[in-house]
């Protein structure tokens, strides 16, 4: 009876403490970064559930975990405006290699979207499939979503539609403008993605087929994303010899469709270019003086790589490589 007595005491003991923790975790003693862009301050961190519930200082506060961050840097989880994770999280979803360094945001679309897609686009998905293979169970972009959320993945994930991707739907690799009926089936698509949670229309210019894309049509379809408070976001045309005319481009759409425009990877290609950052940076801040919401985002290492075929010339690729390959 004596040992049940104390076993009784031991449970309220625990629950007791449980509630008197306001809090789950407590992260104390650190240099806390709000993204905001201002200086840091030293400050406690209450995180309750998945909310950060307070930050201040927490010393009399009690919480179920107390993590020390003497000596350490807290910030908000990164973000990775340009992700390639839209197959790797297929194969597994606890997504580590971005955890590990503190991404807590995936943004995936770079000109090309996982939605939406033709029966063609289907089989060529899956044809061409690397060592990760998988079934495409989804025909829109607001569907890819939804089979990674129902698979499990670590991160918060986010997609632009591809204004390559949903080009060919219409036009295949096609190197000619939209008929009129094909550039409104094109809006639509569009207009469908962003209904479903596209946070705008994402162009990639070097790239066939967006390469064939002319203004006038990526214009017409960021009106659509703008409609919806989406956003236009653009690896540009040049990088290098044509650095210039390619941020005078995504500036030009951003004006005429009324649209926030972002600069995918800002950078100056080639030893003769690099001093054009300068002028492109002031053209950026001449655009946001009169108005225009312009935007950059830079990845931190000093190196670039891509494939072989965005040094090749776009007739080459036209028709895609279905056209090239025999398989």
């Amino acid at each position: 009876m004596k040992k049940i007595s104390l076993f009784i005491i031991s449970i309220f003991t625990i629950i007791a403490c449980k509630q008197e923790s306001k809090y789950d975790t407590i992260i104390k003693n650190g240099l806390v970064y709000d993204g905001n862009g201002g200086k840091p301050i030293r400050a406690d961190i209450a995180i309750k559930a998945d909310t950060v519930a307070f930050i201040g200082d927490l010393s009399k506060e009690s919480a179920l975990q107390i993590v020390d961050a003497k000596g350490m840097a807290v910030a908000p989880g990164f973000v990775n405006m340009l992700s390639w994770s839209t197959e790797s999280l297929i194969h597994d979803g606890r997504s580590l290699s971005e955890l590990t360094q503190g991404v807590t945001l995936e943004v995936m679309g770079e000109g090309d979207s996982m939605g939406p897609l033709t029966d063609s686009m289907v089989v060529d998905f899956e044809r061409m499939q690397g060592s990760i293979k998988y079934k495409v169970e989804w025909k829109t972009l607001g569907g890819y979503l939804s089979y990674l959320e129902k698979r499990g993945v670590s991160t918060n994930v986010a997609s632009f539609v591809g204004a390559s991707t949903v080009r060919a739907m219409e036009l295949g690799y096609a190197n000619r403008p939209p008929k009129p009926e094909e550039l409104e089936r094109m809006k639509q698509h569009v207009k469908q993605a962003m209904q479903e949670g596209a946070m705008g229309v994402a162009s990639a210019l070097i790239y066939v087929p967006g390469t064939y894309s002319t203004t006038d049509e990526l214009i017409e379809l960021s009106k659509v994303a703008s409609e919806y408070g989406g956003m236009y976001i653009s690896h540009i045309r040049s990088e290098g010899n044509r650095l210039e005319e390619g941020v005078d481009e995504l500036i030009e759409i951003a004006k005429n469709a009324n649209i926030h425009a972002e600069i995918y990877h800002l950078k100056a290609a080639g030893k003769q270019n690099w001093h054009k950052l300068d002028k492109v940076i002031a053209k950026i801040d001449s655009s946001r003086k009169q108005g225009l919401n312009i935007t950059t985002d830079m990845y931190n290492y000093v190196a670039g790589a891509t494939g072989l075929d965005a040094a090749m010339p776009p007739w080459v690729q036209e028709g895609g490589f279905a056209q090239k390959i025999h398989w």
